[in-house]
């Protein structure tokens, strides 16, 4: 009797237990800066991938518009993940990547691994709230474009930026001291339409956040 209750009090903290990380290894989804279009950020825990909704005009100038799927994360740390576009080519300029965060507000100080529409593979950066998103000769871009893996990592201040095919060492994009950055952070991924009529679909998976031990 004993080992039967045990086994129907088992089952029935399953689904409870199961709907208490719908993110996976993510805590909370929401749209940074207001877009028009509401996004959204479903995790498939057979496939281990996650996709995600979002619209925004941009993550540029002094503020932000995009979906953003984040933890709070302190320390060092290095993430990685597929990315790619899901659906008919879009606006050349929308955005998916890897992003650490001081906080959701739209004008936050935040660096940004970015793989563009067209290809296009950048390290960009704001570094203190309300500063304006560091003009193009600023940024770091890698010279090849459209690559399926981005990895962003901190190492102390410094925060550095790679990419690479599956299957195939990664190459550095560049890196940065985000000096205003606090230890502890938001770190996740985004999608950014570019065009705030319109919404864009992307699919991230093989998605690793490995820290030191201790973290």
């Amino acid at each position: 009797m004993k080992k039967l209750y045990f086994i129907l009090l088992t089952i029935a903290f399953q689904p409870a237990f199961a709907q208490t990380n719908p993110f996976g290894q993510f805590e909370s989804s929401l749209d940074v800066g207001h877009p028009k279009n509401v996004g959204s950020a479903k995790y498939d825990p057979v496939t281990h991938s996650y996709m995600l909704k979002g619209s925004g005009y941009n993550i540029w100038f002094a503020r932000d518009e995009f979906h953003f799927l984040y933890k709070k994360i302190k320390g060092d740390f290095t993430a990685t993940a597929n990315f790619d576009f899901v659906g008919p080519t879009g606006n050349g300029h929308r955005k998916i990547g890897w992003m650490l965060r001081q906080s959701t507000d739209e004008k936050s100080g935040a660096i940004n691994a970015v793989s563009h529409g067209d290809g296009l593979t950048v390290l960009q950066w704001r570094s203190a709230t309300g500063e304006t998103m560091k003009d193009p000769e600023d940024e770091i871009f890698y010279p090849e474009k459209t690559f399926e893996v981005v990895q962003l990592q901190r190492i102390g201040k410094r925060v550095i930026m790679r990419v690479g095919h599956v299957g195939e060492p990664l190459v550095t994009v560049g890196s940065h001291d985000m000096t205003n950055m606090p230890d502890d952070a938001l770190l996740g991924i985004f999608v950014c339409s570019h065009d705030p009529e319109i919404s864009e679909e992307a699919r991230v998976w093989d998605v690793h956040i490995d820290q030191p031990l201790g973290k």
